[in-house]
Parts: C-alpha cells; structure tokens; sequence
C-alpha cells in the first residue's frame, strides 16, 4: 500500500549555486550525443559506490540546482549530474529537438556514457527532469527494474498541464484550428529579439519567480533571487523552442512501467506549474510500490526552499531500494 506523509514547514536553507562563469569543475566531463550536442556532466562521491544517482534538473535550470540534495547523498552513492541541451554547460542544437522525447535519448546515452555497466541507478527528475524519467521508462522498458532500481520524481506530472483553464482553452483552439504549429514557429522566431533586449534581475521577473516558483511558506528575498538568477540564465531562445514539448507531454503510459521498483513522489502544496494534484495523480498510476510527499506551504522550488524534507525523501527511496535488494546490500553481498 502507498503510504502518504504531510510534513511540517521548515525554514529554507539557500545554497550557493556555483555558476557557469570560467572553467568547468574539476572531473567533469563532456558526453556528445548523436546529433552533436555536448552534454556537460559533474560527478560526486565515491567511484566505487555500489549505487549511483543522476540527477536530472528542472526547465530554464541547470545541475546546480541539486546543490543540496548532491551534499546530502555523497557519502551514500555515487552522483551523477548533467546539464539538459541548451541548459548550463551544455551546448544547443537545432530547435526542433527540444522535446521530451529527445532530453530522455540524452539521458540513456549519459547513463551508457558514465555509468558502469551492472550498476544500478536510481534516477531522481525535478519538474522536466521527472518528465525525462517518465519518458526514458517509455522508450527502455528494459531497463525498469534491472538497470534502473528507484526513481524520484519531485514536483512533477505525467500530463495534461495545459488542459484546463485559459492556456488550455487558447491550445485547444489553436489545435483545432491547426494553427498551433504556426504560433509554435512564432514564438521561436521571435525569441531571438526578446533575448537580445531581455533585462535580467528584474522587478517583474522577481515577482513573476515569486508568484510560480514559490508557495505561501518557502519565499524569502534571498531565495528568489537565487532562483531568478539561475533561471534566467537560459536564453530565451531556449526556452521557447522547449515551450511547445510541456503542451503534449503525457507519460501515463509509462507510469506502470516505471511503477515495477520503488518510487518517491514528491509534491508541493501550492505549486503553480506542476500542481499538487498532478503529484497525486502521479503516485496513484504509479501504483502500490510508490511513496508520497506532500509538502505544505512549498512551491515548485521545493528542493531548494524545503531542504531536510526532500532530503529525508530521497534519502529514504535510496532505503528502500536497499531493503527491495536492488542497491548496495544486493551489490555488496
């Protein structure tokens, strides 16, 4: 049976996220992917772990937004973190491959890349990151349950993010009216322009980071800074070019898929972009082996605001796939 946990506020604990200014990090390392895209990957813990985590970021983020959850599992496995395309370190490509579909193809050639075949994995996705799980389970069914042992998928959703309300009225009708293609081209036409006059750290875009990335609890000047700083470091350009890919998404049919090894969901009460009951929902298709968080008075950027509580959950996943005998107990026997 799933088994559902409310947690109590806790005060944020800011990180200093490293930026991307200068030379990348000792140790990391550049995976290129079929159509040419460098992928930036770091690494942290010991070589040797018998279980590794891949950290997968959330949209407009970078890596760097594991900072604490990276701290928090080094002594425990071996960490993986990489930049999606377009993001951070990593280099772009042609707009067109900013999909869902393609960020989980540049997942499984980073695993075959930095993961020593036999390891197991537990794959842990914020927001886009989770998606990238969800769809990684869709194309590589194989690997749920032998390669990958456990998954974390923290303020996320299978689908239907756009389905209801203004947005999901203007999509419908844009589709319907097959112009939908048209105003997708529109917006990466026009990204160019809005990125050459773009002001970063802006009031307006500290209120809009405020009013989306946070919940009612978990926002403090410091924390939204932190978070408009990185966020916006992503060029315009690709964030419209991935826009599209968030209005179809819809992983359910991977769900019992990924549903076969442990699993921890993770949602914030008052999250705007990928609601609480997308999280739910999301732990309920999974099925009886998933555990849910709900975390209340947080925002979708409850990893970083809401610390020792996504910490215990994704501390406690690793626990599970231990005792389910998929981690280091089954390794190390």
């Amino acid at each position: 049976m799933r088994r559902r946990r409310r947690t109590s506020p806790a005060a944020p604990r800011i990180p200093v996220i490293p930026g991307t200014d200068g030379p990348p990090p000792p140790g990391s390392r550049t995976v290129r992917t079929d159509d040419g895209v460098d992928l930036h990957v770091e690494f942290d813990g010991p070589e040797d772990a018998p279980l590794t985590v891949v950290f997968c970021h959330g949209f407009t983020a970078r890596l760097g937004e594991w900072e604490l959850q990276r701290e928090a599992v080094r002594d425990r496995a071996r960490v993986v973190l990489w930049d999606h395309r377009g993001h951070g370190r990593s280099s772009w490509a042609d707009p067109t491959t900013a999909t869902i579909d393609r960020t989980a193809r540049d997942l499984q050639l980073v695993l075959d890349a930095v993961v020593p075949a036999g390891q197991p994995v537990v794959l842990a996705g914020h927001s886009m990151g989770g998606m990238t799980v969800m769809a990684l389970a869709r194309q590589r069914p194989d690997w749920i349950g032998t390669r990958v042992v456990g998954a974390f998928l923290l303020a996320t959703s299978a689908g239907g993010l756009v389905s209801t309300g203004l947005l999901g009225t203007a999509v419908k009708l844009l589709q319907a009216l097959r112009l939908l293609p048209l105003y997708l081209w529109w917006l990466r036409l026009l990204a160019p322009l809005l990125e050459r006059y773009r002001r970063r750290g802006s009031r307006i875009g500290a209120r809009y980071m405020r009013t989306y990335l946070f919940g009612r609890d978990d926002a403090t000047p410091e924390a939204v800074r932190v978070v408009q700083d990185m966020l916006e470091e992503t060029p315009l350009t690709v964030t419209m070019a991935f826009y599209g890919t968030f209005l179809d998404h819809d992983e359910t049919a991977a769900l019992p898929v990924l549903g076969r090894v442990p699993v921890t969901v993770v949602a914030a009460e008052y999250d705007r972009l990928t609601p609480a009951a997308h999280g739910r929902r999301l732990a309920e298709l999974l099925g009886e082996r998933t555990e849910l968080v709900v975390v209340p008075g947080a925002g979708h950027s409850v990893n970083l605001t809401r610390t020792a509580v996504v910490d215990e959950a994704l501390l406690t996943l690793l626990g599970r796939v231990d005792a389910a005998g998929s981690g280091p107990a089954r390794r190390a026997g």
